[in-house]
């Protein structure tokens, strides 16, 4: 029974995310994951209590996936420049195995309607972001990077990507490019892996 009840509550997850993929949060109606996951209103009010608790589930658990990730990279016995390599790497290839998620989540935190969850999904993202920051500043202090912006440089690499996943053809300029095709997409992952991680070096160990 309690089985069953973890695989509901899974069923109900991954049908709002694809519905939230596909039709936005204004376009996904608690009625339609019901419908999508199998599963009925009550339970959805059971585990999540809204819609909006359905989809802050969704960003809290692949917030803190990656989060775990950094974790990892951060406590590895590297330098710090390879610290941060990883994360780049990482990075790019968690946003570009779901490309599709990514966008509806840029698109939601750039609205102003919902500012209680854009609050929520924010604090919760910022702990991601104080550990890519600590591997920058121990990288400064030391004395294996430069004194630079710290969060310009986070801003940089995730920007980037950002930029990357929602207009591709500004760095691939060809009409038949499709990020869902496995060839497309493996050439913009190595292009992005690889531009940011020179990039990095260079503007971070390079002395002045």
């Amino acid at each position: 029974m309690k089985t069953e009840k973890i695989d509901k509550r899974q069923a109900i997850l991954e049908a709002a995310e694809k519905l939230f993929c596909e039709t936005g949060y204004e376009g996904t109606s608690t009625r339609q994951i019901a419908k999508e996951s199998g599963a009925n209103m009550a339970m959805i009010n059971y585990y999540f209590g809204s819609k909006e608790g359905v989809f802050l589930e969704i960003m809290n658990d692949r917030i803190a996936s990656f989060g775990s990730q950094l974790r990892i990279i951060n406590e590895d016995k590297i330098s710090s420049i390879e610290k941060l390599h990883r994360v780049i790497e990482g990075y790019v290839n968690r946003i570009l195995s779901n490309t599709a998620f990514h966008k509806m989540m840029h698109r939601e935190l750039s609205l102003t309607q919902r500012p209680e969850m854009y609050d929520k999904i924010k604090d919760a993202m910022s702990q991601n972001m104080l550990v890519i920051e600590k591997i920058i500043t121990d990288g400064i202090e030391e004395g294996s990077f430069n004194q630079v912006d710290v969060r310009m440089v986070i801003g940089t690499i995730m920007g980037t990507i950002s930029h990357i996943v929602i207009s591709p053809n500004k760095v691939m300029p060809c009409a038949t490019l499709d990020l869902n095709n496995p060839k497309d997409k493996k050439i913009i992952k190595e292009r992005a892996i690889a531009h940011l991680k020179d990039l990095t070096t260079v503007y971070l160990t390079t002395k002045r």
